[in-house]
């Protein structure tokens, strides 16, 4: 652990170049460039509305809200997740080239697509004040799922990149387990339709979903955090980055062999 913050320190410089060059290539010969951040979940939330409230009969002037919360930070799970798999892959000619721990490039990756999603809440924060969703002080608390979300990422990213260097059809398996969990976190339909079914359980052990409830609960609804939700998804979180952490140096120095 000691080396691991002494190189982070070392390091810290080119992980902020790292972080800068990543979302530099992301907009590169885009005319409104970063402004796509906030305009892609916008367009996003207009549509998913004005199709699954009448679709669902949801007349909750929240609704808009409701959809984009949930749009946001699945997507940075999403994002998140699969450029931190191709992380090593894309950075393969640097690392046998120039030293430098490997766990930066995932890391960077994650943080870069962090970046974007903390830059993208303003949206979230204007669709609010638009529609009058009245701040409480459980609103603070919205900190905690967000924190959760980054420690999940970054243990399944870490996870993946892992994997990926030895199975390089982990990148379309992870494509379609994607689509599952989106369709398991209550994204765009009421999760009591789910649960009235008795197939509530698929919401509930879904980890994303968890930490979704959480933060609708706080931004949203003015509510304090459910503990139940907390727990699991925080357990969940610290798992997967301890065993994400394991499998990466276990099997870091085998990287450049594979590639």
């Amino acid at each position: 652990m000691k080396q691991l913050i002494k190189n982070f320190k070392k390091y810290r410089f080119l992980l902020s170049e790292l972080v800068i060059k990543d979302i530099k290539l992301k907009y590169r010969r885009s005319y409104l460039g970063i402004l796509w951040t906030l305009i892609e979940p916008l367009l996003t939330m207009i549509v998913l509305s004005v199709v699954f409230s009448s679709f669902y009969g949801r007349n909750d002037r929240t609704f808009p809200i409701y959809v984009l919360s949930g749009r946001l930070l699945y997507s940075f799970f999403s994002n998140a997740t699969k450029s931190a798999m191709r992380s090593i892959r894309t950075n393969g000619q640097m690392m046998k080239k120039v030293y430098v721990p490997k766990y930066i490039y995932p890391l960077s990756s994650i943080l870069s697509q962090y970046v974007i999603f903390l830059i993208s809440l303003i949206v979230l924060v204007c669709v609010a004040a638009y529609l009058r969703v009245k701040p409480t002080i459980h609103l603070l608390e919205a900190i905690v799922p967000l924190i959760i979300l980054f420690v999940m990422v970054l243990g399944v990213g870490l996870i993946l990149a892992t994997l990926a260097v030895f199975f390089r059809d982990m990148e379309y398996l992870w494509g379609v387990i994607l689509m599952m969990i989106m369709y398991c976190s209550a994204i765009f339909y009421d999760p009591e339709r789910v649960v009235k079914t008795g197939n509530g359980w698929i919401l509930q052990i879904n980890p994303l979903y968890s930490v979704i409830l959480n933060f609708r609960n706080t931004v949203i609804y003015g509510q304090g955090l459910d503990l139940n939700a907390l727990l699991y998804s925080a357990g969940f979180s610290i798992a997967a980055l301890v065993i994400g952490l394991f499998m990466f140096y276990k099997k870091q120095d085998q990287f450049i062999m594979n590639l």
